[in-house]
């Protein structure tokens, strides 16, 4: 298949995998509405967490991405709190979340210090001192301990949404 970008291996990282405990986090949180700051921790107080790692709000993978999960709607079978992060600001999530039509929450991190957190930066070539989060899934229980983990190891990379399903219905109560 001839492809009109190069896919690029990316390096190792030392990610939160099954098991651990994921950072916690506060950032601006957007959904339909407004956006206010809020922590990983208490989204995932209630019920678990998905939370999707992905490109600015624009780029191919983060529609991709966005889409994918959208028609999925994990979240009508399970109890499954589903939220994105990217470097995008709170104003470009709004604009994404209303032409893309998802209903989901996205966490603005402009400054990619969640992702550094987690060890899933993604240098941009060609971009000094830029980078983004390499795309990625952590499915987290209600104490923030990683149930399913996948980070993009090269570039563009998407996750298996069917084991991202299979790990939610495993993980996650059903909706009754």
């Amino acid at each position: 298949m001839d492809l009109d970008f190069d896919v690029v291996d990316l390096p190792a990282t030392d990610h939160p995998t099954e098991g651990d405990k994921a950072p916690d986090f506060i950032r601006p949180l957007v959904n339909t509405e407004y956006w206010e700051d809020a922590s990983l921790s208490a989204l995932a107080a209630d019920q678990p967490v998905l939370l999707v790692f992905y490109p600015m709000d624009g780029a191919f993978p983060a529609t991709y991405i966005w889409n994918e999960l959208r028609d999925r709607a994990m979240d009508d079978e399970c109890a499954v709190t589903i939220v994105g992060l990217s470097i995008s600001t709170p104003y470009e999530h709004a604009q994404f979340i209303k032409e893309r039509e998802i209903e989901y929450s996205l966490f603005s991190d402009p400054q990619n210090g969640v992702a550094a957190d987690y060890d899933i930066v993604n240098d941009l070539d060609g971009m000094a001192g830029v980078s983004e989060p390499r795309p990625a899934v952590f499915l987290l229980d209600t104490d923030r301990t990683v149930q399913y983990a996948w980070v993009a190891d090269e570039w563009p990379a998407f996750p298996d949404y069917d084991a991202v399903s299979d790990a939610v219905t495993t993980h996650c109560d059903p909706i009754v």
